[in-house]
């Protein structure tokens, strides 16, 4: 990767980073009403805008991490098995800290596998 890969790297990363703060300081909005329905779409309305704010401070923590691996010299190096990330990756995921392949790995161990209880219950069932 060529200095000018990096610099462009940093400008994205330093740009998605200064939008997703500045979408974290949206106050969420409450409102009392006496009228179960609007109570209801208030509450929806609420637990969607905590998503986005719990998803925005990840995406941040993932974009913090990316530019102190440019800071250290070792962007665009998977964090697992030190090979390349290839540019293409980089380019649709610049925070990215693994290959694809240890991408792919990581999120197959985060799904765990239907116990015996649970798919006897969906036999049953």
């Amino acid at each position: 990767m060529t200095k000018a890969d990096f610099k462009t790297f940093r400008t994205t990363l330093e740009s998605l980073l200064t939008e997703l703060e500045r979408a974290n300081k949206a106050p969420i909005a409450t409102e009392a009403t006496p009228e179960d329905l609007d109570r209801i779409q208030q509450a929806a309305e609420r637990d969607y805008a905590i998503s986005s704010l719990e998803r925005n401070f990840t995406r941040m923590r993932e974009v913090s991490a990316a530019l102190r691996r440019l800071d250290k010299g070792n962007f665009g190096v998977c964090a697992s098995c030190d090979e390349e990330i290839t540019s293409k990756r980089l380019a649709a995921v610049p925070w990215a800290p693994f290959c694809l392949a240890c991408q792919e790995s990581a999120d197959k161990d985060r799904i765990a596998p239907a116990s015996d209880t649970e798919e006897s219950l969906l036999v049953a069932a």
